[in-house]
């Protein structure tokens, strides 16, 4: 059986500065690169072991996932392109503050996130659950069991969630939040309804 564990990225120059960052490519913070040993502390706490570890190839997850590695003595990250974040299409760059102005009524919003669902450009979900797919195929098609890590994004983490227990896209948006340095756990004998091993605490707004 393969276990799939999702650590989001520590925190970056655009999270702390309320930008919707999407494939920009900020690198982390001082506490974003805290977050991360922080998280392979956890790991090896945890006693956790991994085959292979892949990372979006954006800079912020790049670190974090070396940070990582370099911490458990593990062979580097390998990029996987389709681990990158949602194209965030119009409003890349854009203030998260702005999100229900400039994309209402196309809004989900939760006590956390306000997501914005179809502006010009940007993956709607629906792609996005398809592309979470791909990753789930590729993982199985590679490792028929063991442990791998996957350092990733907020959106596209959660889709390869829901695209892993075949769960609503709208229904994952709302039932959890993917905070930075957060662990996550895809396993057959892992519920759908518990999805983390470990949170950080946060300090985004």
């Amino acid at each position: 059986m393969l276990k799939i564990y999702l650590v989001r990225h520590g925190q970056n120059v655009d999270n702390l500065n309320g930008i919707l960052n999407g494939h920009r490519d900020e690198p982390l913070t001082p506490l974003g690169e805290a977050q991360a040993l922080t998280t392979a502390n956890h790991i090896k706490e945890l006693g956790l072991a991994f085959d292979t570890v892949y990372s979006s190839p954006l800079i912020r997850a790049f670190k974090t996932a070396e940070i990582i590695t370099d911490n458990l003595k593990l062979d580097k990250p390998k990029v996987l392109d389709n681990l990158i974040e949602r194209n965030f299409g119009v409003m890349t760059g854009e203030s998260a503050s702005r999100i229900e102005e400039l994309c209402s009524p196309e809004i989900i919003k939760t006590e956390t996130i306000t997501y914005f669902l179809s502006p010009s450009g940007a993956e709607t979900f629906p792609q996005l659950i398809k592309r979470g797919g791909k990753v789930i195929d590729y993982l199985n098609q590679n490792h028929k069991s063991g442990s791998v890590l996957l350092v990733t994004h907020g959106d596209i983490g959660k889709m390869i969630y829901a695209s892993y227990y075949n769960l609503d896209w709208k229904d994952i948006l709302t039932s959890f939040h993917f905070g930075n340095a957060d662990i996550l756990l895809l396993s057959n004998d892992s519920p759908a309804n518990e999805p983390h091993v470990f949170k950080q605490a946060q300090h985004n707004h």
